[in-house]
């Protein structure tokens, strides 16, 4: 290896979707936002396709309309929903807005004309507090349930706060509350569960699950062993050592301090790159599958690694940042964040290589 290189298996994440899609009664779809959280959606979602997945999920307008531009027949839903002006660009590409106010629903049926409005879903707020619903809106609709006719809604759906949490009383709390708005509305299917949400039980099962996290590797049990396959690995070879006498200091501000005589390796990779800069002095990575520990701040192309302990180590071995010793989620730990963050930062000047499905 002569670059850092993010090494992509969407074998993985077809194999990760089927796997949640066993587990759950109704559908399953894909939530292939942020570029499929930044492995790429032209590489992940014909995977999922191939796999059999038919429903696919992105946040926003220009997402959809790259995804259908990949996967002319599947049914593409948008998060954020449809941008005031945008309806007509909706209605040809066939694309399912997300329909989270009664200002956005208005607008939808507005443009459709006399006509039945194309196939829409309808997002109830139930703890979040982003889009969605609210309260007195949901109350509204439940007064006047005409307010939904001529819409093309296909399910009512909601998102939930902790479901990595299993005991967090938020959970069933958004469950009764979602539960019975729908019981108003028995036409509509729902769609209720996202990655952390399929393990919750069979009382969080809907009609149409959203998995996006789980799919990518990422732990939807974080109080138990991960379940997914894992679906990235990143490493860099080292591009050079250096011997350090004991009390030299190592990168910006010298907030490392050789504490023996100590031997520094360097790779190619930093912040730029999309490893977080909290980073410094945290990180972990390996080699061999011994731990090679961070020696000071991360820099915006560089990392230094304290390698003392491992006089075998040398320029041009190959240091393993995320792996199986080492995945998403003990990287975002260390950094003070979540999974979630490393996978959709990390960067374009990585040399990618895709396994084969």
């Amino acid at each position: 290896m002569n670059h850092p290189t993010l090494t992509i298996d969407p074998g993985a994440v077809a194999a990760n979707w089927q796997a949640l899609a066993a587990r759950h009664a109704g559908e399953v779809a894909g939530v292939v936002k942020a570029d499929a959280y930044g492995l790429g959606a032209a590489l992940i979602a014909p995977a999922l396709a191939a796999a059999g997945c038919r429903s696919f999920f992105v946040a926003t307008l220009d997402e959809a309309l790259s995804l259908r531009a990949l996967l002319p027949a599947a049914r593409i839903g948008v998060l954020n929903g449809c941008p005031p002006g945008e309806e007509e660009t909706m209605r040809a590409r066939e694309l399912r807005p997300v329909l989270g106010s009664l200002a956005a629903c208005a607008r939808w049926r507005g443009a459709a004309g006399d006509d039945e409005a194309p196939p829409s879903f309808l997002h109830l707020d139930t703890g979040m507090n982003r889009l969605g619903l609210d309260r007195d809106e949901a109350a509204h609709l439940i007064a006047h349930p005409t307010l939904l006719d001529g819409l093309g809604l296909t399910h009512v759906m909601t998102h939930l706060v902790a479901a990595e949490e299993p005991d967090a009383s938020a959970n069933a709390a958004q469950r009764e509350r979602f539960a019975a708005f729908a019981a108003r509305f028995p036409w509509l299917r729902t769609s209720l569960a996202n990655s952390s949400g399929l393990f919750l039980g069979p009382g969080f099962g809907s009609d149409l699950a959203r998995p996006g996290y789980a799919l990518y590797g990422g732990n939807p049990t974080p109080t138990a062993a991960n379940p997914m396959r894992p679906a990235i690995a990143l490493a860099a070879p080292i591009l050079q050592i250096r011997a350090i006498a004991s009390g030299e200091t190592v990168g910006y501000n010298g907030t490392w301090r050789a504490a023996r005589p100590s031997r520094i390796a360097t790779i190619g990779v930093g912040y730029a790159d999309g490893l977080p800069r909290s980073l410094s002095n945290r990180l972990t990575a390996r080699w061999q599958g011994k731990i090679i520990p961070v020696a000071g701040r991360l820099s915006m192309d560089l990392t230094t690694f304290d390698v003392t302990d491992h006089p075998d180590i040398a320029p041009g071995d190959v240091i393993e940042l995320i792996g199986p010793g080492h995945d998403i989620d003990a990287i975002a730990a260390e950094a003070g964040t979540i999974g979630y963050e490393i996978l959709t930062s990390l960067g374009p000047r990585y040399r990618r290589v895709v396994k084969s499905v």
